[in-house]
C-alpha cells in the first residue's frame, strides 16, 4: 500500500506541473494573480520562463491560453473556481470549447470547504457549468494520488479539460499500490449489495468511512468514486444500479447540475431505480472553519451515514 497522504488537491495540483514539465516542454502554465493561492507558484518557482501571470483579468487569460494552445503549446490556466469558470465563461466556451484547443483550466478553491472566504468563492456551480459546455471534460480528484493521475491524463487528452482544485488538506483514499487514473472511468472502493454510495472530490473518503461504520449496523453499502464528471461512466452506473436497486450521490455543489444529475442521467435509460441526491441544496454557503461547514452541509462521514439511514428507512 501507498503511504497515506494529506495534503490539499491544489498542492499535488502544483507538484505534477513540475514533475511534468521536466519531460514536456511545450507545458506553459498561467494564472490570475492567485498563483500562491492556486500553487501554481510551484511551477513559477522552477520554470519562470514558461509562467505567465495574466494579472486579476480571468476572461483575458482563457483568450492568451487559447492562443497559445494554438500555437501547439498545452497551456494550464488557473484561478478560484469561482471566477475561472463564471468570470471567464464565455471566453472559455467561445474561444477555447467551440474551436477544441487543448487548453486545461485548473478551478481552485471550490466548494463551502474554502471555508473563510465566504459564499462569493465557495464555488458550487462550476461542475454544471463546464459540464454544459460541449466538447469539455470534468474531473474532481478526490485526493493526492487521484490528482497527480488526473493532470497526466489531462496533459495527455487532446482537447479541453476542467480540473476542480481544493484548498482544504485531505487524508488520501486511493492509497492501493495498484491505483490507476483513466479518464471516464469510476473506481469501485468497497463492494456492497444493499445500497450504492457515489461520491466525488473530497466526499469519497466520508463516504468510505460511512460505509464501514454502516457496515456495523448491518447496512451493506457499495462505494463508487466518480473522479470523471464529463464523460462519466455509465456502464458502472448502470451495473451497480442493476445489482443494489438504489443510488445516493455526494458531492461538494449544488445538487442542481453536478454529479447527482450527471448519474441521473446515465442510469435514467437503461435502469431507473430510486436516487437521492446529497450535497448543497440550492443555497450559498458562508463564512466558517471549512470543517465545521463540512459539518453543516453533511459532507462528513457521519452526515454521509446519516443520509443512507434516512434513504433506507432505518
Amino acid at each position: 500500500m501507498a503511504e497515506p497522504v494529506v495534503k490539499a488537491t491544489r498542492e499535488s495540483f502544483g507538484e505534477a506541473l513540475c514533475e511534468l514539465a521536466k519531460t514536456n516542454k511545450d507545458i506553459v502554465v498561467l494564472d490570475a494573480d492567485l498563483a500562491a493561492a492556486t500553487k501554481t507558484s510551484i511551477f513559477q518557482k522552477a520554470y519562470p520562463d514558461r509562467f505567465f501571470d495574466c494579472g486579476i483579468a480571468e476572461g483575458n487569460m482563457m483568450g492568451v491560453a487559447a492562443g497559445l494552445a494554438a500555437c501547439g503549446k498545452i497551456p494550464f490556466a488557473a484561478s478560484f473556481a469561482m471566477f475561472a469558470t463564471g468570470r471567464a465563461f464565455e471566453q472559455i466556451r467561445n474561444s477555447i470549447a467551440y474551436p477544441n484547443l487543448n487548453v486545461k483550466i485548473a478551478g481552485s478553491h471550490a466548494g463551502i470547504s474554502t471555508g473563510e472566504d465566504g459564499a462569493t468563492h465557495q464555488c458550487i456551480e462550476d461542475i454544471a457549468i463546464m459540464r454544459a459546455i460541449p466538447h469539455m471534460t470534468v474531473i474532481n480528484p478526490a485526493d493526492h494520488y487521484e490528482m497527480i493521475g488526473a493532470v497526466k491524463a489531462a496533459l495527455e487528452h487532446e482537447g479541453p479539460v476542467y480540473i476542480r482544485l481544493g484548498r482544504l488538506a485531505i487524508e488520501s483514499v486511493n492509497n492501493n499500490d495498484d491505483y490507476k487514473f483513466e479518464l471516464g472511468k469510476g473506481i469501485t472502493l468497497r463492494d456492497g449489495k444493499d445500497i450504492t454510495i457515489v461520491a466525488t472530490g473530497l466526499v469519497v473518503r466520508e463516504a468510505v468511512l460511512a460505509a464501514e461504520e454502516l457496515a456495523k449496523e448491518g447496512i451493506d453499502a457499495r462505494v463508487i468514486n466518480i473522479h470523471t464528471i464529463k464523460p462519466i461512466d455509465k456502464e458502472l452506473l448502470v451495473k451497480a444500479a442493476k445489482e443494489t436497486g438504489r443510488i445516493i450521490t455526494f458531492e461538494e455543489h449544488n445538487v442542481i447540475g453536478g454529479l447527482g444529475d450527471a448519474v441521473l442521467s446515465a442510469i435514467s435509460e437503461e435502469c431507473p431505480v430510486p436516487v437521492k441526491k446529497c450535497g448543497v441544496y440550492d443555497r450559498f454557503g458562508y463564512s466558517g472553519p471549512a470543517k465545521e461547514l463540512l459539518e453543516i452541509f453533511g459532507m462528513t462521514a457521519p452526515g454521509v451515514a446519516k443520509e443512507v439511514r434516512a434513504f433506507l428507512g432505518k
